[in-house]
């Protein structure tokens, strides 16, 4: 996501946005993101997430889109649920048995 030239997120699709630790299916993509430290707590996530969702549904037409998420970063979480994304579960991730969560939020019809 660029602000004129200026870099402030981004969001990848796909292998890029999983943890290893959850099994992972083709039931939705995945897709991960974030935004420039500088500019956390400022009211723009949930923008710059939305944004990278709207392109990522031109592009990619998912069924659906999940997102895993540190357990303990509850300002993403926050963000995602407010872009309809539901807890579907937990898990410790396998390099260093951090808790993530994993949501899921249904596209289209």
């Amino acid at each position: 996501m660029l602000a004129g030239e200026r870099l402030i997120g981004f969001r990848s699709f796909g292998p890029d946005g999983q943890v290893p630790g959850w099994d992972y299916d083709d039931a939705a993509l995945d897709t991960g993101g974030g935004l420039r430290p500088s500019l956390t707590g400022q009211g723009l996530g949930r923008a710059v997430t939305g944004a990278g969702l709207a392109f990522g549904r031109a592009t990619y037409a998912p069924p659906a889109f999940r997102v895993t998420v540190a357990s303990f970063n509850v300002r993403a979480r926050r963000t995602v649920e407010s872009l309809g994304f539901e807890r579907v579960g937990s898990f410790a991730a396998r390099r260093d048995g951090r808790q993530f969560d994993v949501l899921v939020r249904p596209e289209g019809g």
